[in-house]
């Protein structure tokens, strides 16, 4: 593989009719010669994280639990929690994806979101999005993706329902303005 998409977005195409991918946008957090894995970050769920801690009996009393939303972060695995944050505190387990983005999978992290221990910034989403071997190359040849590096401010500071537009707007594209027809020149 040439090049690795880890650390961008792919932002569906309208065209793009899959039930869980139409308008979405999935942050790549490993992309390699086996696949890719990434988590769709602007599909919250109706699952406020203050109700995910008290089904794992975790105590978090701060106030921002109860205004944040879980994420669905895609198909595979959706009952695994996975939070992206901008902490390197040492969790039990976490990946680094980029210079100041790490992934998190254990619940320690959970204990101290909101809190002046946990990370300044964080989502947090139940499932993931994987794909095999060349099945994301083929899905970009079709023109089901956009690809673009991806940026901070629409990952932790722009509403969920506002993160599709967004970072299409990273390339210069006003996505609404796409047709939702398909095809090669």
């Amino acid at each position: 593989m040439e090049s690795s998409l880890q650390h961008h977005f792919l932002i569906a195409m309208p065209a793009l009719a899959d039930s869980f991918f139409h308008r979405s946008v999935v942050y790549i957090c490993e992309h390699d010669e086996q696949g890719a894995m990434g988590l769709i970050i602007n599909r919250p769920t109706h699952v406020m994280l203050t109700e995910l801690l008290d089904h794992l009996e975790i105590a978090n009393t701060e106030a921002q639990p109860k205004t944040t939303p879980v994420l669905f972060g895609g198909p595979v695995q959706k009952g695994q929690g996975m939070v992206i944050h901008n902490s390197d505190s040492p969790w039990q387990t976490t990946l680094q994806l980029s210079a100041d983005l790490f992934l998190t999978t254990s619940t320690d992290i959970l204990e101290t979101i909101g809190s002046d221990k946990g990370p300044k910034d964080a989502i947090i989403t139940l499932g993931y999005s994987g794909w095999d071997a060349g099945q994301l190359e083929q899905e970009i040849v079709e023109n089901s993706w956009l690809t673009v590096a991806a940026n901070d401010d629409i990952l932790f500071h722009t509403p969920a329902d506002q993160r599709w537009q967004a970072a299409a707007k990273l390339l210069g594209v006003d996505i609404n303005l796409m047709s939702h027809s398909v095809g090669h020149a």
